[in-house]
């Protein structure tokens, strides 16, 4: 984790206390369980909660971990020195991996809340700004060359649908890796009954793993890492389109500009897309998260551990640079200036050949082959292109053109209504 790139809340759910508080309560709640089945004394579950508040000496645990080279055998024996001699029933039955995994579900199913928080900002930010500029028309670009006109609107209302999806995605994938499992060595529950499983995954709002081996299957961590991968790449296809269209041929929107603020250390000039320059930059981080992922799929046998070293680095970094792009992003949006007259102005920048499709169509409509129209607009386009002027101008001057279309159906040909006339249809199937 980066102290940089991290929010507060995000953190907290990584740190070693917060982890041993889970572990704490995963191994308190199975040994209520089986005390209950009479596996250990009442005692013992009783004198297991004496450390519900109490602090975990992290520095102590590190300490016991050095000479024990296991992390929750160390932790287990902290516990000891905490509980006393009864401690000694805690974790009875049960691997370290009923106690990681588990926990790592909790931590996954936590986190996933932190993510849904900072999508739903996003989605909020986004459909404002989509319902304010649904009529700012501006020129939509294929291949980055001017191509026909959609709206402002439009472009938001875009990035929402692929959120909307995204969030859905981030509710399945929460849902898929929020499961427990208890079951002992290698999986059997040959040491401890699969009761124990169903009390602590109830206790901890998980699922039971149906078959677990010593390890929850990673397909389900592998998806979860995927859909992490999906909200990024959604985050970075909002930040492409925000820095091209800042650039200073193009200026038609840019990232807000506080008082105070400097862009280059060198050029006083520069407003930068620094923001969105960032957002590439933490997608990239929590997409490199998502082969690892797909790698941890492949274990030996019922259990092996090359996936912990992965996970104990992913699973902090990849939650926690999401949520700070996520609310990096909604905040962008928010602040976004559109400048509606630059729209204006980048559209009638080239004599208005956006409408070379119309023209293509009112011809075949007026007998000339496709063939044939195709070549009168192109000819009258690049003249546009290269020459200036307007395209209409151009076209009511080709008699080839004008023996086909009226000097009115050519005129008619650059309504820009035309092009915007099912706006609200596409509004509606976005946000209902």
């Amino acid at each position: 984790m980066i102290p940089r790139y991290t929010r507060p809340e995000m953190e907290a759910i990584w740190s070693p206390q917060s982890r041993y508080r889970i572990w704490f309560e995963i191994e308190a709640h199975a040994t209520d369980k089986l005390a209950e089945l009479g596996v250990v004394p009442a005692s013992a579950a009783k004198a297991v909660w004496k450390a519900r508040d109490m602090e975990f000496d992290v520095a102590r645990i590190d300490e016991i971990e050095r000479e024990v080279k296991h992390d929750v055998i160390a932790f287990l024996t902290h516990l000891s020195e905490l509980v006393g001699e009864e401690a000694r029933f805690v974790h009875q039955g049960l691997t370290s991996s009923d106690v990681l995994d588990t926990c790592l579900a909790v931590q996954l199913t936590r986190a996933s809340d932190i993510l849904l928080e900072g999508m739903d900002r996003v989605l909020a930010a986004l459909k404002k700004r989509a319902l304010e500029h649904k009529m700012t028309v501006c020129i939509g670009r294929s291949h980055g060359i001017h191509a026909e006109p959609t709206t402002m609107g439009l472009k938001f209302a875009r990035f929402y649908a692929e959120f909307a999806r995204n969030r859905e995605r981030l509710v399945r994938a929460r849902a898929e890796v929020a499961t427990c499992a208890i079951s002992g060595a290698i999986g059997t529950f040959a040491n401890v009954d699969p009761a124990v499983e169903a009390h602590v995954a109830e206790k901890l709002g998980l699922t039971i793993e149906p078959i677990s081996t010593q390890v929850i299957p990673r397909d389900r961590h592998a998806n979860f890492f995927a859909v992490l991968g999906l909200i990024a790449s959604a985050i970075e296809n909002i930040a492409v389109e925000v820095r091209h269209l800042q650039r200073s041929e193009v200026r038609e929107a840019q990232e807000y500009f506080s008082p105070g603020q400097k862009g280059s250390s060198a050029m006083p000039h520069k407003r930068n897309p620094i923001l969105t320059e960032n957002l590439t930059g933490l997608a990239r981080l929590v997409r490199s998260a998502v082969t690892p992922a797909m790698e941890n799929v492949a274990l030996w046998h019922e259990r092996d551990i090359s996936h912990s070293s992965v996970e104990r680095g992913i699973g902090p970094d990849a939650t926690v640079h999401l949520d700070f792009a996520l609310h990096r992003t909604a905040s962008m949006i928010e602040g976004l200036i559109v400048h509606a007259d630059r729209c204006r102005e980048n559209l009638e920048a080239h004599g208005g050949i956006h409408n070379s499709q119309r023209v293509l169509l009112a011809l075949t409509q007026a007998g000339a082959s496709r063939e044939d129209s195709y070549r009168l607009v192109q000819r009258n386009g690049m003249k546009t292109w290269d020459e200036g002027g307007r395209l209409a101008d151009h076209l009511k001057a080709d008699a080839e053109v004008t023996a086909l279309l009226s000097p009115e159906q050519i005129d008619a040909c650059f309504d820009e209504a035309y092009h915007l006339k099912h706006v609200d249809t596409i509004f509606a199937r976005v946000f209902g």
